[in-house]
């Protein structure tokens, strides 16, 4: 009786690549074909063991090891979640991760759905105990030589900093790089000068904005590694800030604080440049923690304008010795008053509105009559005061408001106010019935006063 021959259980295998940088990829022949290509030779020597490569392709051209935020392996991995894979097989391990703790996750989600890990080159797999033995040791030394690549690079970076070399970034409006090197653009150069003179001019970020989008003066145009088009907005605050304290512009490098002497050619003298300076000396534009810790705002992330659909942020000027608080929309912060048509509203007469909302809701007896109701219906153990004594407690708001502190204030107003809506017409304020049961424990003089105001 002849014998039964067994037939192998097909492994379906998956090939990933891999290639750091996007050079050379464009070829008709490049390096993610010959690994796919060593990958499905590999599969094919293993084809008695019941190896088949699928038809899909799992490769990052321009990626880095570090991380796994790829395209091919965030594909590869959820193919493996779905039971579609059972090996992987790439040329080296390092193409698959350069993290341990990136790859320490990999094998997991491999372990949890029976999927195995190949080599081709350095011949192991995951399948057996020495394969796994051998693959974390030549994994730390994969992750060790990268930190090691790193470590270098770092270093390099520094002494060429040192040397005044432009190291790359974001190229400054006014120059054009070639072969690492900066150069001046003419046009560009008479832009940054402009608006160095007119800052010193104005002597204010706001009126030179003004000006800077009606002469349509813009960002810094130009086309990105990939080939996409970037910049040319219009120009905002932030950008204005960095452009005028940019040592570049003096022909200097600056690298963690320390600055050097650039290889490159100044486009702003040293005088213009130091008069600049002293006008942000004279005029601190980081003063605001300590007018802010001595007047907290009452409406800090409730309040929003309609009219610019954005959110408004408590600001301040100090004219006289004499502090003056502002909600003003953060499209006026980062670009100019211009921008909106309501703009900066004084922060006490809105907050002292809404504080009067508040009275006249809590006063009303309907609404008095709905609170206690639910303040009642919550607590799982009977409350000791009833609806009459609340209501000849809640005459006293007035006092009871004077007497918070400030943050205690502005805590309760979070805990009672949704949102704060202002328009040109009208503002509209959305209270939040929940948070009433707060004040009445505080009136009532509860236990849980001072957690309510924590």
């Amino acid at each position: 009786m002849p014998e039964k021959t067994t037939e192998k259980k097909i492994l379906r295998c998956a090939v990933y690549t891999r290639k750091s940088t996007e050079e050379g990829l464009d070829m008709e022949y490049n390096t993610l074909d010959a690994q796919r290509e060593a990958g499905e030779k590999y599969t094919e020597a293993m084809r008695h063991e019941g190896w088949r490569v699928i038809p899909e392709q799992y490769d990052d051209g321009g990626y880095s090891g570090g991380n796994m935020e790829r395209p091919g392996l965030q594909k590869l991995m959820a193919d493996i979640e779905a039971g579609r894979v059972d090996i992987v097989v790439v040329y080296k391990i390092d193409r698959l991760s350069r993290s341990l703790a990136d790859f320490a996750q990999m094998v997991k989600i491999f372990d949890e759905h029976n999927a195995s890990f190949v080599s081709v080159t350095q011949h192991f797999n995951t399948q057996d105990s020495m394969g796994r033995l051998t693959l974390n040791i030549l994994f730390s030394f994969a992750q060790f030589e990268r930190e090691v690549i790193g470590e270098r690079i770092r270093d390099k970076f520094a002494a060429s900093k040192q040397k005044g070399m432009w190291m790359g970034g974001a190229l400054p409006l006014g120059y054009q790089v070639e072969d690492r090197k900066l150069y001046i653009d003419k046009k560009e150069a008479e832009d940054v000068i402009h608006m160095f003179k007119r800052f010193i001019a104005l002597r204010s970020i706001t009126r030179l904005l003004i000006e800077l989008k009606r002469d349509g003066y813009r960002t810094k145009q130009f086309v990105s590694s990939r080939g996409n088009l970037r910049g040319g907005t219009t120009i905002n605050k932030q950008y204005c800030y960095r452009l005028l304290q940019n040592k570049i512009y003096i022909g200097k490098i600056v690298h963690k604080d320390k600055v050097y002497e650039g290889q490159h050619e100044a486009i702003i003298s040293q005088e213009i440049w130091d008069k600049v300076q002293k006008i942000f000396a004279q005029n601190p534009i980081t003063r605001g923690n300590y007018t802010r810790n001595r007047n907290p705002a009452l409406l800090r992330g409730l309040i929003r304008c309609e009219c610019c659909d954005c959110a408004m942020t408590p600001s301040f000027t100090v004219k006289n010795k004499r502090t003056y608080r502002y909600y003003t929309p953060t499209k006026v912060i980062h670009q100019h008053y211009q921008a909106c048509k309501v703009g900066p509203i004084p922060a006490a007469e809105i907050d002292a509105l809404v504080v009067g909302h508040i009275k006249q809701m809590i006063e009303s007896p309907e609404m008095l009559t709905k609170t206690y109701s639910e303040i009642k219906a919550a607590n799982d153990t009977p409350i000791d005061f009833g609806l009459e004594e609340l209501r000849k407690e809640i005459k006293n708001f007035d006092h009871f408001w004077k007497e918070l502190k400030t943050t205690e204030q502005q805590r309760i107003t979070q805990l009672l106010v949704k949102d704060v809506f202002v328009n040109l017409e009208a503002v509209k304020i959305d209270l939040r019935l929940e948070g009433f049961s707060t004040i009445i424990n505080k009136l009532n003089g509860g236990e849980n006063e001072h957690a309510c105001l924590q």
